[in-house]
C-alpha cells in the first residue's frame, strides 16, 4: 500500500501538467469560435453507448449506413436502438496522407498559430513489461515519433507508474521520456517464493476453488520446501493469498491510471487519442471488469479513441529454464497450461478497450514500428449506437453484446459488453 501511495503525487502532477498545457495552448491560438462537433449521445442509467466501426473487405471504413442497418443483441436478445449518430473525427482531413499546406502569397503576413487539432497520449505500461520487451519498445518508439506525429499534434509520453513528459510538441522531449522509462516491479514479488504462485494461479486457487490448481501447487511446494503435504498446503494458501492481494492492487492501480488519462484527454478539443503500449494484464475479477466497462463508457461519451499495442510482439507460452517447474510431472504440466492461459487472457483488456472505443489493437506481430504507425490514425467514421436499457434486467451483472449489420461483406468492431446498472432498493 505504501508503494501505491508514493505514486499518487507523481500521477497527480502529470494531470496538472496536462491540464495547464492544454490551457496554455488554447490561449496561444487565434480567437476563433469553436466549430460545431458531431452529435453526442448522452448516456444515462437507462441507456448504454456502443461505438461501432464498420469496414469493407478492403479494410476501408464505411460511413453510409443508417440506424435501421444495425441490430444490437444483449445476451442474444434483440434490443431497441434508441439513438444513432455518425462521428467523423474533428480535423480528420488534416491527417490524410499527401495533404499539403496551402501556398502563401508573396508579401503576405505569416499565418498565425492554430490550435492543436490532435492530442495523443502514449501510455507505456512499465508495471507489466519485462526488461527485454521495454528495451525493444524503446528502440522502436523513439524511431516512430517523427513519422507518427504531425506538426500540429500535441503529445505526451506517460507511464502507468507515474512518469511523464508533459504535453508537448517537442519530439526530443518525447524521445527522452521514452528512453527514461524503467521496469517497475511495484506489485510483483522480488526473488523466488516457495511455492511460486502468480496472480492467475492464485485466482484459481482462492476464488475459483480449483482443486487441480491447488493440488499442483502443493506438489510444487513439497518439492521446493521438502516438507510434508499439510505444511506445503499451508505455504500454498499463504502464498496464494499474498499473490491475490498484490494482483488485485496492481490491476486497480493500472485501470485507475487509464481511467484518469481518458478523463483528462476527453476534456481537450479536436481528436483525442490514448495509445496503450502494454503486454496486457489480467482483469479476472468482477470489480476489474466493471472498471473496464466504465472506462469504455467514459471514452465513448467524450470521443476518446483508445488503441493498444501488445509489447510482447510474437510471443511463446512455453516455459523457459528460468521459470520454476519444481514438482511432479502433473505440476509442471499444470504450470505450463496456466502460463499459456494467463498470457492469452492478458490480451483481453487490450482488445476490449480498442474494440469498445473505435481504436485499433495491434498484436501477434514483431513489426512493432508498423504497429505504432497504424495506431496513430483513427477511423474515418465511428457509429454511435445508443441502446435502451428499459427492457434489460437491472441486476448489476455483466451483459455480453453483439452488433450485427444488415449487409454482406462488412466487418464490425464494437464493444463486447457492459455492466447493467443495479436497481436501487426502495427505502421502507
Amino acid at each position: 500500500m505504501k508503494l501505491a501511495l508514493r505514486l499518487i503525487p507523481s500521477i497527480t502532477s502529470f494531470f496538472c501538467v496536462l491540464f495547464l498545457s492544454a490551457q496554455l495552448s488554447a490561449q496561444q491560438t487565434q480567437e476563433t469560435p469553436p466549430q460545431p462537433g458531431a452529435a453526442k449521445i448522452v448516456v444515462t442509467v437507462n441507456a448504454v453507448l456502443v461505438p461501432v466501426v464498420v469496414r469493407d473487405s478492403q479494410g476501408r471504413a464505411v460511413g453510409n449506413l443508417k440506424k435501421e442497418d444495425f441490430q444490437i443483441l444483449d445476451k442474444n436478445k434483440p434490443q431497441v436502438i434508441s439513438g444513432f449518430s455518425i462521428e467523423e473525427p474533428e480535423g480528420h482531413e488534416s491527417f490524410r496522407a499527401g495533404s499539403e499546406p496551402a501556398p502563401i502569397s508573396p508579401g503576405a503576413a505569416p499565418p498565425r498559430a492554430t490550435a492543436p487539432q490532435r492530442f495523443i497520449v502514449f501510455l507505456f505500461d512499465d508495471m507489466h513489461m519485462n526488461t527485454g520487451d521495454l528495451t525493444q519498445i524503446q528502440k522502436v518508439a523513439t524511431k516512430m515519433i517523427a513519422g507518427a506525429l504531425t506538426d500540429s499534434d500535441l503529445a505526451a509520453v506517460v507511464s502507468t507508474s507515474g512518469a511523464t513528459s508533459g504535453l508537448t510538441q517537442d519530439r526530443a522531449k518525447l524521445e527522452d521520456a521514452i528512453m527514461g522509462l524503467k521496469v517497475q516491479n511495484l506489485f510483483r514479488p522480488v526473488g523466488r517464493a516457495c511455492p511460486n504462485i502468480d496472480y492467475y494461479e492464485a485466482d484459481r486457487i482462492q476464488n475459483k476453488r480449483d482443486l487441480m490448481a491447488l493440488d499442483a501447487a502443493i506438489d510444487s511446494a513439497m518439492a521446493c520446501c521438502e516438507c510434508a503435504r499439510e505444511i506445503a498446503r499451508t505455504y500454498v494458501e499463504e502464498e496464494a493469498g499474498r499473490a491475490l492481494q498484490f494482483g488485485d492492487r496492481d490491476v486497480r492501480m493500472t485501470l485507475g491510471s487509464i481511467r484518469e488519462f481518458v478523463r483528462i484527454v476527453g476534456s481537450m478539443p479536436g481528436q483525442r487519442m490514448l495509445i496503450l503500449i502494454s503486454p496486457g494484464f489480467l482483469t479476472i475479477t468482477a470489480e476489474a471488469v466493471a472498471e473496464e466497462s466504465q472506462i469504455i463508457d467514459m471514452a465513448a461519451q467524450s470521443n476518446v479513441t483508445i488503441s493498444s499495442l501488445d509489447a510482447r510482439g510474437l510471443y511463446t507460452t512455453v516455459l523457459d529454464a528460468s521459470e520454476d517447474t519444481a514438482g511432479t510431472t502433473r505440476a509442471t504440466r499444470a504450470k505450463a497450461q496456466y502460463r499459456g492461459d494467463s498470457m492469452m487472457l492478458n490480451e483481453d483488456i487490450m482488445a476490449e478497450l480498442a474494440d469498445g472505443t473505435g481504436g485499433t489493437y495491434f498484436h501477434n506481430s514483431n513489426d512493432l514500428e508498423g504497429g505504432f504507425q497504424a495506431l496513430a490514425s483513427v477511423p474515418e467514421y465511428v457509429y454511435l449506437l445508443e441502446m435502451s436499457l428499459q427492457k434489460v434486467k437491472q441486476d448489476g451483472s455483466y451483459h455480453f453484446l453483439k452488433v450485427k449489420v444488415d449487409q454482406d461483406g462488412l466487418k464490425l468492431q464494437a464493444r463486447r459488453g457492459y455492466f447493467a446498472p443495479k436497481q436501487a432498493r426502495s427505502k421502507k
